[in-house]
C-alpha cells in the first residue's frame, strides 16, 4: 500500500528528498512493505519516464522513520541523478521475477525485474502506521521476539579485534543473502582443506599429488574458481599463481602423476576456457596432442614445426614428469613465497602494534 502524504510529511528531511526526486522528473512511489504490520520494511520505488525503467529500494528497521530513510538512501547510494537510467522495465513473467538469480540481483544493485503486480493501485494489504521501537533496547527486543515468533533461531557472536567491536548475527532461513545451495557451492572455507598441500606444492610426492587431486575432485570445486581466492593468497603480479584456476591445477596434478585421462580432460577444459597467456595455452595444446600419440617420437619434427622447439620441450618436460607444476613455486606455510602477501602481513603487524 502507498504511504499517505501526511505520514511522509512527519519526517521533513525524508519528505524533502522525495520531493526533490519528483521535481527532477522521476516517478516516486512510497510504499509500506510491512505486509500488514508484520515486518519492519519500507519501500521506495523509482519509475523513470525516459526509458520506463523501474527501480525498487527497500529499507528495514523496527522504527518506521529509520526504515523509510534507509529505503530512500539505498535508492541513491553511490548514484547521481543522471545515472538512474538503464534499469529494467516492469515484467509480466512471474517465473523470471521469482527466479533466485533475479532476487539476488535485487540485493546486489537493485537492478532486478519488478512485477507489474507490484505497481497496482489496489494493494493486498491495508496501510499500517507501524512503529515497533523507540530505543535501541526496544528495537533489539522486538526484533528477537519477532524472529522467535516466526520459529527462527538466532546465533550471535561478538568480536573485538584491534580495538574495534563487531557483532555477527545469523538467522538460518532469514539472513541468507544468496540461496543456500549457492552458499555451499561458493564456500571459500573449503580452501582450508587444500591450503597446506598447496603451500608446499612443488615438494609433494606422487602419492600426495594423487591424494590432493582426489580431494579437489571430491570437493566438487568449480574448474573456473581462482585458487588464490580459495586459499587466501595475495600473489605477486608476475607469478603463475595469479591466474591459476582449479581446472588448471587439476591438470598440473594429473601431469605430475601421469594420469592420462585426467590430463586429456584438463587440456580440453583449458582449451575451452582460455584466459591464460598464449604461450602457456600453446604448451597445453601440445600436451593434448602428445596424449593422443602412442609414441610421440616419430612425430617430434612435425610437432617442433607446429609448436616451436621451446614449446615442445616444455610440453615434453611436463608430460614426462621431468618438470612439475609449470613454474608454480613453493609458497610456504606462511606464504613467504609471495612478496606482496608478506607486505600485507607486515602492514597487519604494524596495525596490531
Amino acid at each position: 500500500p502507498d504511504v499517505p502524504e501526511d505520514v511522509i510529511n512527519r519526517y521533513p528531511h525524508i519528505a524533502a528528498g522525495i520531493r526533490a526526486l519528483r521535481c527532477a522528473g522521476f516517478g516516486i512511489l512510497v510504499k509500506d512493505a510491512s505486509l500488514g504490520g508484520r515486518y519492519p520494511v519500507m519501500n521506495v520505488t523509482l519509475l523513470h519516464p525516459q526509458d520506463q525503467g523501474c527501480f525498487a529500494s527497500f529499507g528495514a528497521h523496527p522504527r518506521f522513520e529509520v526504515a523509510l530513510e534507509r529505503a530512500l538512501t539505498e535508492l541513491l547510494q553511490g548514484r547521481a541523478l543522471d545515472s538512474l537510467a538503464g534499469f529494467p522495465a516492469p515484467g509480466f513473467d512471474e517465473a523470471e521475477i521469482a527466479d533466485p538469480q533475479n532476487l539476488e540481483i535485487h540485493f546486489v544493485d537493485s537492478s532486478g525485474v519488478i512485477s507489474w503486480q507490484f505497481l497496482r493501485d489496489t494493494p493486498d494489504f491495508e496501510f499500517v502506521d507501524w512503529n515497533f521501537g523507540t530505543t535501541t533496547e526496544e528495537d533489539y527486543a522486538w526484533s528477537v521476539d519477532a524472529l522467535h515468533a516466526e520459529g527462527h533461531a538466532l546465533y550471535i557472536a561478538d568480536f573485538t579485534h584491534l580495538g574495534v567491536y563487531a557483532c555477527r548475527i545469523l538467522v538460518p532461513g532469514v539472513s541468507e543473502i544468496y540461496p543456500v545451495e549457492e552458499l555451499e557451492f561458493e564456500n571459500n572455507s573449503v580452501g582450508n582443506l587444500i591450503r597446506p598441500a598447496l603451500a608446499r606444492l612443488p615438494e609433494l610426492t606422487d602419492d600426495e599429488c594423487a591424494a590432493l587431486l582426489d580431494e579437489i575432485v571430491e570437493l566438487e570445486l568449480a574448474d573456473d574458481r581462482l585458487v588464490t581466492v580459495l586459499i587466501g593468497l595475495a600473489p605477486d603480479a608476475a607469478s603463475p599463481w595469479t591466474d591459476l584456476r582449479i581446472g588448471e591445477l587439476k591438470l598440473l596434478l594429473a601431469l605430475a602423476i601421469g594420469d592420462d585421462d585426467a590430463i586429456r580432460e584438463g587440456c580440453t577444459w583449458i582449451a575451452q576456457y582460455g584466459q591464460r597467456s598464449e604461450a602457456r595455452l600453446k604448451v597445453y595444446r601440445c600436451i593434448a596432442d602428445l596424449t593422443q600419440l602412442e609414441d610421440p617420437s616419430p612425430f617430434e619434427s612435425a610437432l617442433a614445426l607446429m609448436y616451436g622447439r621451446e614449446t615442445l620441450e616444455q610440453a615434453f618436460a611436463l608430460f614426462n614428469q621431468d618438470e612439475r607444476f609449470f613454474g608454480l613455486t613453493r609458497l610456504g606455510s606462511d606464504f613467504e613465497g609471495s612478496a606482496i602477501h608478506q607486505r600485507l602481513l607486515e602492514a597487519y603487524r604494524k596495525v596490531r602494534g
